[in-house]
């Protein structure tokens, strides 16, 4: 089907004259600059100003211009993302970087093959099992629980990041890490988002050597547009650049690591040379179903998103979303209520797949979300939701309510010359994860996405802790075709587990609303939390609030900070999404 060239976003040479000044001050004309609530007023976007070669959409300007580098030598797609990570670690190091772990899907054009890379935390050998139970058995405090070396898994974005490239990159791995290091030796300006962030992060002031490197000598959130040089993570670089990824998984950067975790003066971990030498990333089968004339492709677990976001779809499949106006009261009175349903099986029966028996295929069956869908009333909202039992469900499982509602993560789309494309979703868990920095860049705490209270024997949380284990995550990054086989869009979120809402949202603009990328992100977000439907505040569906209630919802009017970026193919270019909540851009040639 063709599309229509896109009526929206910004131009590809005004982000580009963006990038040089973003850092200096908080602007307007940039995307992702500015109030974070602030709702972004669309501007007209000529064919003219479509990419035709090569794009690469990330979170931070800096990131995106090195994915773009890479792609102007002739680099893959996969080159671009490796590089754009490698910037964010210093740029943007609240929401991702090597101390993380990351989920990537990775189209060939060639073949038409479709790969889906994990390469999520595992958690120590010496995992206690009860890490986040109090004595009494209660749950532990999410904010005690999560500082320092007890919620630090393994990190796995590099590996992840090596056997994609073994497979699929163009340009010597070396040459990937000459952005990041020139950045980190040579500074870079405090951007106004990462000055917000260290702001709101007071926990930072208690860890040494995250102290002395995001604040001032008078225990200050560094200025916006001070200089920042981080020579160790150049110098981590370096040896990652020259070594391959054994050089952080072995040696000198993964004893700092280990003493870092086991000496930690709050919560010390359990975390070993061995686990980090033992972590194996791993390519997994791809999710992928129909959603009316499209076909979706999303992550596998241990990832809930690739599930939940296809059955959110399933679930509207049976409704005419085109006819109802986005932000309208009935087009989020169905969304909210397909979510609802959707959240209620992630959180009984989504985990580890390497650890449980997690019925995919049972959640996704057509006939399954059929009954599902049934439940929904187009003029009530339900009173309680259950999880189902779906097809090939094989134990009682026990719900897990916990999950960290943090909007960190960060997630980049690139489409190289040659139409292969990456969807990647990268994180540290919260903001700047379990504040350890080592060699440069900060630890995740990802363990605390594990269930805090494993459930009794006879009905286990699928995603309770266990040894060797990875967490169950909300990231779906997404590739989107048409029913040829053609690609028609890359994109994804950070976001906690509205991350799910963030993506499905998009994927509605884009496909039942027929917008273009930039439209479909600055559509206003809808999230849950528990019963409450959460209404982006300042949006235009902000003033649906009454006629929700009066359907019977509970709702909330709050900030929804997204950080969706995207790309999407049409006939006269590729049209990038950049999301202005926050700092990214989209560029490309």
């Amino acid at each position: 089907m063709p599309l229509e060239p896109p009526t929206f976003g910004l131009s590809i040479r005004r982000r580009l004259g963006c990038i040089a000044i973003l850092f200096v001050a908080t602007l307007t004309g940039c995307a992702g600059t500015g109030d974070p609530t602030a709702q972004p007023a669309p501007d007209a976007r000529r064919a003219a100003d479509l990419s035709r070669r090569h794009m690469v959409a990330a979170a931070n300007p800096l990131a995106a211009q090195a994915g773009l580098e890479m792609l102007r030598a002739g680099g893959s797609a996969v080159d671009a993302a490796i590089a754009a990570q490698a910037v964010l670690t210093l740029v943007e190091p609240q929401s991702s970087g090597i101390g993380g772990g990351a989920f990537l899907l990775h189209f060939r054009k060639s073949d038409a093959r479709i790969d889906a890379y994990d390469g999520r935390e595992t958690a120590p050998a010496a995992l206690r099992p009860r890490i986040f139970e109090a004595p009494d058995g209660t749950r532990r405090a999410f904010r005690d629980a999560a500082s320092g070396g007890q919620a630090v898994g393994v990190p796995g974005v590099l590996r992840m990041l090596a056997l994609a490239h073994r497979a699929h990159g163009k340009l010597p791995w070396a040459r990937l890490f000459d952005p990041a290091i020139r950045l980190s030796e040579d500074g870079f300006a405090v951007s106004p988002r990462l000055h917000r962030m260290i702001d709101a992060a007071p926990g930072l002031a208690a860890f040494p050597a995250a102290r002395a490197y995001f604040l001032t000598d008078a225990g200050a959130a560094l200025p916006v547009g001070s200089l920042l040089r981080n020579p160790a993570l150049g110098d981590t670089y370096r040896r990652i650049a020259a070594e391959g990824e054994a050089a952080f998984y072995r040696g000198d950067v993964a004893a700092d690591i280990v003493s870092a975790v086991r000496d930690a003066a709050r919560n010390p971990g359990t975390l070993t040379a061995e686990d980090l030498a033992g972590y194996t990333a791993k390519q997994r089968p791809v999710l992928c179903r129909p959603y009316r004339v499209w076909r979706v492709c999303g992550m596998p677990p241990p990832t809930s998103g690739g599930v939940a976001v296809l059955q959110i779809l399933g679930l509207l499949e049976r409704f005419d979303l085109a006819r109802h106006a986005p932000g309208s009261p009935q087009a989020i009175h169905l969304f909210a209520e397909a979510a609802r349903l959707a959240y209620a099986d992630r959180n009984r029966y989504l985990g580890d797949p390497d650890f449980v028996a997690v019925p995919v295929d049972g959640l996704l069956d057509p006939a399954y979300l059929a009954r599902r869908a049934a439940l929904i009333s187009p003029s009530a909202a339900m009173e309680a939701v259950a999880p189902g039992l779906p097809p090939g469900a094989r134990h009682a499982a026990q719900e897990d309510g916990h999950s960290a509602a943090y909007d960190s993560t960060s997630h980049l789309s690139a489409v190289d010359g040659d139409g292969n494309a990456v969807s990647m979703t990268t994180s540290v868990e919260r903001p700047f994860g379990s504040y350890l920095m080592v060699r440069g860049f900060l630890l995740n705490n990802q363990l605390t996405d594990f269930a805090f209270l494993r459930g009794p024997a006879s009905r286990p949380v699928a995603n309770a802790p266990a040894p060797g284990k990875r967490p169950r995550s909300s990231m779906s990054p997404v590739l989107v075709f048409d029913m040829s086989g053609n690609l028609m869009a890359a994109v994804g979120s950070p976001g906690g587990p509205r991350i799910i809402m963030y993506v499905a949202k998009t994927l509605i603009g884009l496909l039942d609303w027929r917008l273009g990328m930039q439209a479909a992100i600055d559509l206003p977000n809808i999230a849950l939390r528990g019963r409450t439907v959460e209404i982006e505040r300042a949006s235009a569906a902000a003033g649906a609030g009454e006629a929700l209630r009066a359907l019977g919802h509970r709702v909330e009017i709050r900030a929804l900070t997204s950080g969706l970026h995207g790309i999407r193919l049409t006939e006269a270019g590729f049209d990038g999404g950049a999301d202005r909540r926050r700092e990214g851009v989209a560029i490309g040639d």
